[in-house]
């Protein structure tokens, strides 16, 4: 066998004819002789018709007074995830798996509570004269200022700020009427309730009490039950369903969101 140097040009040609073909990572599709790597799934872009049923399905479920302290996470997003696939406004789009709907709610979250601050501070430094939109031009820009991003969430923004969790503690100024500063009756120009009227206030309080919780008790069982028949519908499949039973769910599902 003929010798040859490490170095010369045949044992380079050699090598060079041995070595396989590098592995592009960045392109758009895997190659066929790498069959670990899959081609990524396209994102779907949440319209904002379904960022309102996601917010309605989250308020339902959250404030649910039979429900809402028992209810482990999954099982919590998995209603979630019911509600809003069985939701009449997005009849004909493509349903959402319920993780898609914690990820998508962790954003809408996060993004709306960031505004609610630049919100509250666009208030507190609203000037005469200025009117909502002025505000909410000051917020955006105190937004865009804060985290060098557009809020583009706005929607979800409306839908939320009167909760108690996204409410502003701030009010808006508002114009004085023509015709002069308001006036405000003194606190010594309202008389107390005389003896009689207090006696019968007290008397009718208990009543009013009692009726009050009756009220609040028939209403809870009356959500419980509907609930649970609403819970049986979802969980058969709906191609079993009869038309009776398929106008049932819609019904309740609408009541419930």
């Amino acid at each position: 066998m003929d010798s040859f140097s490490l170095h010369s040009p045949r044992f380079v040609n050699m090598l060079a004819s041995q070595s396989s073909p590098p592995l592009d990572v960045d392109s758009a599709e895997a190659p066929v002789t790498s069959p670990g790597l899959v081609k990524p799934v396209e994102r779907r872009k949440w319209s904002t018709k379904e960022d309102i049923v996601l917010i309605s399905a989250w308020l339902n479920t959250s404030k649910d007074p039979i429900f809402s302290n028992e209810q482990k996470l999954g099982s919590f997003w998995k209603r979630i995830g019911e509600y809003f696939n069985s939701s009449h406004h997005l009849v004909g789009s493509l349903p959402r798996h319920w993780s898609q709907c914690k990820h998508r709610w962790g954003r809408v979250n996060a993004e709306v509570c960031r505004f609610v601050g630049c919100h509250e501070s666009a208030l507190k430094e609203q000037s005469s004269g200025q009117t909502e939109n002025d505000v909410m031009k000051a917020a955006h820009d105190i937004f865009f200022n804060d985290y060098n991003v557009k809020f583009t969430l706005e929607h979800c923004w409306r839908e939320l700020r009167f909760d108690q969790k996204w409410r502003s503690h701030s009010q808006p100024k508002e114009k004085s009427k023509e015709g002069g500063p308001q006036v405000v009756a003194d606190e010594e120009e309202v008389r107390p309730p005389g003896v009689k009227a207090s006696k019968a206030a007290k008397r009718k309080k208990p009543n009013e009490a009692a009726f009050d919780r009756i009220q609040t008790i028939l209403a809870q069982k009356n959500t419980l039950s509907k609930q649970k028949i609403l819970d049986r519908l979802l969980a058969k499949n709906i191609d079993t369903l009869s038309d009776h039973e398929v106008a049932l769910k819609n019904k309740l599902i609408s009541e419930m969101l």
